[in-house]
């Protein structure tokens, strides 16, 4: 029997994907999270759903003997990496954590693929790299040059090229998707029955999920960082991607591998931009819900403008985004912003 492997599974974007690959495949899954910034909740949901599919382990990437061992004992086909820190202000705070659980895990992965001849590894990127692209230019495509402007940015770019170069040498073949922002909440949640899987946080950084929470009634304001960036109305811009059509790139990258056996990039977003106070406007109008907003200084290493180009994944790919759409999305998240409020309260 094969398995393939997902690092971070129990986290947000990993444990979508997992669902997504659990519903349209007949694979076995080995996750490995430390629930650092997963949930074990996450987990349980999709062990509930599908049963004895998926084997769990309680590591971080960092220990060495305990994730060979994994390598050793199981038939891996492909690795699924998520697991990393992501906060791109943490990062300018803490820059050594970010090189070491970003870059220097990522490369003891790399080099146990290459030593157990695994042939097939999709790798979790960001938007980051590119920095703050210059010049005039409405989306962003995958030759852009990369010029991360925070830790976490270069942490993922490094590892890039540790995949890059190694997938020369050693003979494997790698997805590299670059996401831009993801929010929503699963569009098959039951919430009468306490089946839901959404955006869980243990400290919220993104900004949707923040705007809600101030919605729900969890905080009494958020702040705009930045009224200055050179964009339509001084905020930045960001694109916005549900996180069930990311999911669903991450399993057409895996048909491309299968397919075509060769490497690639991606861009994963929808080639459309919202500025946070369009975004936080939104949110009041789905929401029906008012709350305080404070403007603030600009945050350390946030670019003005990220769009995705996304023609390429398109292209070359069977992806077909299905909720390329502000409202919808916030929507989603809204409703599993709620469920958890009332969970809570119970």
């Amino acid at each position: 029997m094969s398995f393939i492997l997902v690092t971070g599974g129990c986290g947000y974007i990993g444990s979508h994907t997992l669902l997504e690959f659990l519903k349209n495949t007949n694979h076995h899954f080995l996750v490995i999270d430390n629930l650092s910034t997963g949930f074990i909740q996450n987990l349980e949901y999709l062990q509930n759903r599908f049963k004895n599919r998926i084997t769990f382990f309680n590591y971080s990437l960092n220990n060495k003997e305990k994730l060979e061992q994994i390598f050793h004992t199981y038939n891996i086909e492909c690795v699924l990496h998520f697991a990393a820190s992501l906060s791109v202000e943490e990062s300018t705070k803490i820059p050594l954590e970010y090189y070491k659980n970003n870059t220097i895990n990522t490369t003891f992965l790399i080099e146990l693929c290459t030593k157990y001849n695994i042939k097939n590894f999709i790798f979790s990127s960001t938007a980051a790299v590119y920095g703050q692209p210059e010049g005039e230019f409405e989306s962003i495509d995958e030759n852009f040059s990369l010029n991360p402007i925070n830790p976490y940015g270069t942490s993922k770019m490094m590892s890039e090229f540790i995949l890059k170069d190694s997938s020369k040498i050693y003979n494997f073949n790698y997805v590299i998707l670059r996401y831009f922002n993801v929010a929503g909440a699963n569009m098959d949640n039951d919430f009468l029955h306490s089946r839901a899987l959404g955006q869980r946080s243990k400290n919220a950084i993104h900004l949707i999920k923040i705007a809600l929470e101030c919605a729900v009634g969890k905080r009494e304001k958020m702040g705009i960082y930045g009224i200055n960036y050179n964009t339509k109305d001084g905020t930045c811009i960001r694109d916005y991607i549900h996180i069930n059509d990311l999911a669903s790139a991450h399993l057409s990258a895996y048909q491309y591998l299968l397919q075509n056996k060769q490497s690639n990039i991606f861009n994963v977003g929808y080639s459309k931009g919202y500025s946070v106070k369009e975004v936080i406007d939104k949110v009041k109008e789905v929401t029906k819900q008012d709350f305080l907003v404070e403007i603030l200084g600009n945050r350390a290493g946030d670019p003005a403008k990220l769009i995705a180009d996304n023609r390429k994944i398109l292209q070359y790919t069977n992806w077909q985004p299905k909720y390329n759409h502000l409202e919808k999305i916030i929507q989603s998240a809204y409703d599993f912003e709620c469920y958890l409020r009332d969970v809570e309260n119970e």
